[in-house]
């Protein structure tokens, strides 16, 4: 999967660090969304790097529904989480990602739980309200 990292040096610093090692190839790199929507980058989604101390940026402040996100999500789960907002099944996920289907259950329960979301739609909304992908 081709990427743009969005956000500040440090924090794209970190997420490209996170993203070491996996099948996430980050193409670019800019400070802000509207730049990564820019003519000529083509990706295949946009991954937004944001500080430790709040993961929600700013996207998700003010949502009555967002209230009580606190945990950020850990590296293997922002890998899943950009994979089922393509729409992937789990065994898609486990194939790209070098892991067992079981293994992508669990992570995709984890997410939904610390994303307060109820189903799979659900999280992939919930986490491009808060700034965590964007599509």
């Amino acid at each position: 999967m081709r990427v743009i990292l969005v956000g500040s040096p440090r924090d794209r610093a970190r997420l490209r660090s996170q993203l070491d090692g996996t099948s996430i190839e980050i193409i670019g790199e800019v400070v802000s969304a509207a730049d990564a929507r820019r003519p000529g980058m083509d990706a295949d989604a946009i991954m937004m790097a944001g500080p430790d101390a709040d993961p929600r940026g700013t996207a998700g402040l003010g949502d009555d529904d967002d209230a009580a996100y606190a945990e950020p999500l850990t590296t293997r789960e922002n890998q899943v989480l950009v994979l089922l907002a393509e729409g992937l099944p789990n065994k898609a996920i486990a194939d790209a990602l070098g892991i067992s289907d079981q293994t992508v259950k669990f992570h995709v329960a984890s997410i939904a739980g610390k994303l307060g979301a109820v189903n799979r739609t659900d999280t992939v909304r919930r986490a491009i309200r808060r700034g965590l992908i964007a599509l």
